[in-house]
């Protein structure tokens, strides 16, 4: 089995010694996406709301140049600083899927890259 690495300009370049996602088989792993802008490498840290959607669209965009869709996921690891958030990054998270959701976890964790509140993981087919 191969893998082949996919990145993209549209979502944030990795900020240590990994690949947003990597192609194995007919799986894509894709490393977990904090809020940063892309366009201006910038976190977008104005509220939690605010914050999921930018990880949501990063994770997409990585999807995307994948040639797959939220459909395609099967597996997503969310990591909170504050399971306080849980109930809003849920609803937005959510909004994100039509109805096939995949398998997930969610955990607190005592701290996250550059101090953001959320960082999402996500396996996804390349088949349906």
């Amino acid at each position: 089995m191969s893998k082949q690495i996919i990145n993209t300009t549209k979502a944030p370049a990795p900020i240590g010694p990994y690949n947003q996602s990597v192609k194995a088989g007919d799986l894509l792993f894709i490393s977990g996406q904090v809020a940063i802008n892309p366009d201006s490498n910038e976190l977008v840290m104005g509220d939690i709301k605010t914050e999921t959607h930018q990880v949501m669209q990063n994770l997409e965009a990585i999807l995307h140049e994948a040639k797959l869709t939220f459909e395609h996921v099967v597996k997503t690891n969310i990591f909170l600083s504050d399971m306080s958030n849980f109930a809003t990054v849920n609803e937005v998270y959510g909004s994100y899927f039509n109805g096939d959701f995949p398998a997930r976890e969610t955990v607190a964790v005592k701290g996250l890259p550059k101090n953001v509140n959320v960082e999402i993981s996500m396996i996804a087919t390349v088949t349906l």
